[in-house]
């Protein structure tokens, strides 16, 4: 049976889409109004590379069994959706438009997916060593999230690694590293359903015969997820230092002893919170992807181009870890140098506009 899934995000989220687009499903990607009017007459684009092929194949929402359309926050008829699919950076749900509807879906009570880095705040209140901790500061508004139910909300590892080609379209979408989409389980065993039988017609999709990477894998664990915080701390913020941006290979590979410290830390703190070690990835195997990763993040990007927010997993995890008792100096370090960077850039334009 065909479901119908509303992905909030047209570049992240185009990944997801196509991938449910390809299992036959109906996708509706909210963006803005250029960008909607683009896909409805376009469709989308997403470069993936199959399994020992070296060029990237582009996969076009034309082509795919399922219908893909695009809409702007307004025009978004929630009475059609199974599942919800949160697919911005976190900074962008304080968008006005974005807000009203947000405060519509938690209205409505649609199981909501998650792929941000950031996990949203219900999420947290899931897990019950986090549920009365002071979480909010790490948040652009921390009250976008105020009305859904914990148990509505869930967080899917964005582990692939992918991209909008500078200078193209903005319908189209390169992905750098196509490893999976590991999901944690709702409350609701309906809805958990729902997200495996998904799971299985998106791991049953062939292309010209082969198996297409990019899987959505659904665990028990609500730790799971939790998993991509050693690496978010590990390279991805570290990519953002007190002058140019660098790639996440150097943030990890430039001092390869203090990368696993940090990993380590952070995977302890996860097991603090309940973490199991199998829900966990090995430090040598992050290290051996982080070797293709030659580009800065995308967090590290969007501070250099003058973005005054980004989403803040860094400080989350400096909170986390201060409210436990187990505070790390780099971690401090990182969140500092962050905090100095995008201080600068609110300054900065502060003072260009005087």
């Amino acid at each position: 049976m065909a479901r119908n899934i509303l992905i909030l995000g047209a570049s992240y989220g185009s990944l997801l889409g196509t991938k449910l687009l390809m299992a036959g499903h109906n996708v509706t990607l909210v963006c803005r109004k250029k960008t909607a009017e683009l896909i409805n007459r376009e469709g989308t684009e997403v470069r993936i590379k199959l399994r020992d092929e070296k060029a990237h194949r582009a996969i076009f929402s034309r082509d795919l069994p399922g219908k893909l359309d695009a809409v702007t926050p307004a025009e978004v008829d929630l009475s059609r959706y199974d599942l919800v699919g949160l697919a911005m950076q976190e900074p962008q749900y304080t968008n006005h438009t974005i807000r009203v509807l947000m405060i519509k879906i938690a209205e409505a009570k649609l199981p909501c997916l998650s792929i941000m880095n950031m996990p949203p705040l219900p999420y947290l209140k899931r897990i019950p060593a986090l549920a009365d901790m002071d979480l909010e500061e790490a948040y652009t508004n921390a009250l976008v999230w105020e009305r859904f139910k914990p148990g509505l909300v869930s967080l899917c590892s964005p582990d692939p690694q992918a991209f909008r080609p500078p200078d193209e379209a903005a319908n189209i979408l390169h992905v750098g590293l196509p490893t999976n989409f590991k999901a944690a389980a709702f409350e609701d065993e309906q809805h958990n359903k729902l997200l495996r039988e998904l799971e299985a017609d998106i791991d049953a999709v062939k292309l010209d015969g082969q198996d297409v990477p990019v899987k959505l894998k659904v665990f028990d664990s609500l730790f799971v997820p939790l998993a991509k915080w050693s690496m978010l701390l590990t390279g991805n913020y570290r990519c953002i230092t007190p002058n140019e941006p660098q790639s996440i290979r150097d943030a990890v590979h430039g001092d390869l002893k203090l990368s696993r410290s940090i990993y380590d830390h952070v995977d302890g703190i996860a097991r603090r919170l309940g973490a199991d070690p199998t829900d966990q990835v090995p430090f040598e195997k992050y290290a051996k992807a982080a070797e293709s990763l030659l580009k800065p993040s995308s967090a590290a990007r969007a501070v250099a181009a003058g973005a005054p927010f980004i989403e803040r997993v860094d400080l989350l995890v400096k909170l986390i870890s201060h409210q436990l008792g187990a505070p790390n100096a780099e971690i401090d370090n990182t969140v500092q140098v962050v905090d100095q960077k995008l201080s600068e850039k609110i300054v900065g334009s502060g003072s260009g506009s005087a």
